[in-house]
C-alpha cells in the first residue's frame, strides 16, 4: 500500500460537504472550519487524485464531471468508516464481536426468529447480521462466518454441511378449497408460481411423481422465496415451498398443504468460516448452536 495514495479521511470530509452544498462556505460552517481551510483541503485532494474536482460558477461551484464520478465512491467510504467505528465502539465492552452474512429469506424467516436462545446464552458477543444473496469474498468483506445454499464450494471458505432442502406444494386456504387435488396431475390445472432462480422446480417435481404435464413453466414468476410466500397467502397461486420458511403459516393454517408429498433438491445449506479464520471461538460457538437447531427432518 503506498501511503501517498491513501486518502485523509478529514479531506475526503470536506469534499463530500462542499459537493453537498455547492459552496465552500457552507461546508466550512457545517464542518466548524473556515472556508480557506476547506479550499485549502480541496485543493490538496486535487493535487493528490490529479483530478480538477470543481468548477466555479458564478457564487457557486459545482461538481466537474471527474468530481461526479468520485463522489459515489468518497460517500461509500466515509459511510464504512463511519460504520467501523461504530462496530468498533459496539463491540467495546463485550468478550469478542461477530460478523455473520445470510441469505435473506433464510435469515428472515428462519435464523432471526430463533437467534434470541444464542443471544440469552452468549450476551457478551456483539453480533452483527448482514444479509448477502450470493458468495462474495472473504478477504473483501470481513464476515466471520456466511450461511450458504449451494454446492460445498467457497473460493476461501470452508464449508460445513447444515442441513437439506425440500420443498412441497402449498396454497392458501381460502384458495384449497376451490380446487380439487387427489393427484400430483390435478396441480396442473392450478395456478404455479414460479421461483425465477429455480425455474425447473415444478417440473422437476411433476416428473418424481411421473405426471406428464405441460404447463409445468406457466404461471408469475417471483425472484425472491419471502415475495412467493406473500403471493401464496394472498390466494394468487401454489407455490413448492422449502418446509422450514412455511413453519408458522403451516401450524397456524394461513397455508396449507396440498399433497404431502416433498421433494429434496439437488443444493443443501451450509456454514463457510473463512480459511484465515478458523479458529474463532465465537464463530465456533455460533456454528455449533445453528447446527443443534436445525430439525432432523432437515438434516
Amino acid at each position: 500500500m503506498r501511503r501517498s495514495l491513501v486518502p485523509d479521511i478529514v479531506t475526503l470530509q470536506a469534499f463530500e460537504c462542499a459537493a453537498r452544498h455547492e459552496n465552500f462556505s457552507r461546508a466550512a460552517e457545517e464542518l466548524s472550519l473556515t472556508q480557506s481551510a476547506i479550499s485549502r483541503q480541496i485543493a490538496d485532494l486535487e493535487q493528490q487524485t490529479g483530478l480538477k474536482l470543481f468548477e466555479r460558477v458564478r457564487q457557486r461551484v459545482i461538481l466537474s464531471e471527474a468530481g461526479q464520478r468520485f463522489l459515489p465512491e468518497v460517500r461509500d467510504l466515509l459511510l464504512r468508516s463511519e460504520r467501523l467505528m461504530i462496530e468498533a465502539a459496539a463491540a467495546g465492552r463485550m468478550r469478542a464481536s461477530l460478523k455473520i452474512a445470510t441469505l435473506p429469506t433464510f435469515g428472515a424467516r428462519w435464523l432471526v426468529p430463533r437467534l434470541g436462545r444464542f443471544l440469552a446464552d452468549h450476551q457478551d458477543v456483539a453480533l452483527t447480521i448482514e444479509s448477502r444473496s450470493k458468495p462474495f469474498s472473504f478477504s473483501e468483506d470481513s464476515f466471520d462466518l456466511a450461511i450458504h445454499f449451494g454446492q460445498p464450494v467457497w473460493a476461501g471458505g470452508v464449508p460445513t454441511f447444515l442441513c437439506h432442502e425440500t420443498v412441497l406444494p402449498v396454497a392458501s386456504r381460502s384458495l384449497a378449497g376451490q380446487l380439487k387435488i387427489s393427484a400430483a396431475k390435478d396441480l396442473s390445472q392450478a395456478p404455479l408460481l414460479h421461483l425465477t432462480t429455480r425455474p425447473k422446480l415444478w417440473a422437476d417435481w411433476f416428473q418424481m411423481q411421473q405426471a406428464s404435464v405441460e404447463n409445468a413453466y406457466l404461471g408469475l414468476r417471483l425472484d425472491q422465496f419471502s415475495m412467493i410466500v406473500t403471493a401464496v397467502a394472498a390466494g394468487l397461486g401454489v407455490a413448492l415451498l422449502p418446509t422450514y420458511l412455511i413453519e408458522d403459516e403451516l401450524k397456524s393454517g394461513a397455508l396449507v398443504t396440498l399433497l404431502d408429498i416433498t421433494m429434496p433438491t439437488e443444493n443443501a445449506y451450509y456454514v463457510v468460516r473463512p480459511e484465515n479464520k478458523q479458529s474463532h471461538p465465537a464463530a465456533d460457538q455460533f456454528q455449533n448452536w445453528l447446527l443443534s437447531e436445525v430439525s432432523p427432518t432437515l438434516s
